[in-house]
């Protein structure tokens, strides 16, 4: 069979619309702002400012174990908010309201004390928190399980 003769095959089974084309629907920020995913982002923000507080008030509190379940919450959160959404926006919204409150908190008050313990772990909470964030951000894609049709381990 030629080439011709299978065009106009393929041509015959094709619906046939008078319908001008559609424009392709835009993606990433030029697309409609979608409610749920706002609402989702805000509250990731928030309970990063919620750990931003309490990880500043465990890590001042109780030096090295306090320190580690600081880290450990954040990193919890960045990661769990880039699994929840699927985007590198998932951890960078925690990751802001994280910020936010610990710079905050950072500027100390009048009297001149501030929340912060002593610099050592006021360094290493900033930092750390701020690189597990980062890593979330720009990690690669996440694995589809239900693409998978391996078998586990292999």
């Amino acid at each position: 069979m030629s080439s011709r003769q299978q065009r106009q095959r393929a041509a015959s089974r094709a619906p046939r619309t008078n319908a001008p084309p559609r424009a392709p629907e835009p993606t990433g920020l030029a697309a409609r702002p979608n409610p749920a995913r706002i609402a989702v982002y805000t509250g990731l923000a928030v309970l990063g400012a919620a750990v931003g507080v309490a990880g500043t008030l465990v890590q001042a509190a109780l030096f090295p174990g306090g320190l580690i379940l600081a880290l450990v919450a954040s990193a919890g959160l960045f990661y769990g908010g880039r699994v929840l959404t699927g985007t590198q926006l998932g951890a960078l919204a925690p990751a802001v309201g994280w910020f936010v409150v610990v710079v905050l908190l950072l500027g100390g008050r009048s009297e001149g004390d501030y929340v912060f313990g002593d610099e050592i772990g006021l360094a290493l909470f900033m930092l750390g928190s701020m690189a597990v964030a980062v890593m979330c951000a720009t990690m690669a894609r996440l694995p589809d399980p239900a693409n998978d049709s391996r078998p586990p381990g292999a």
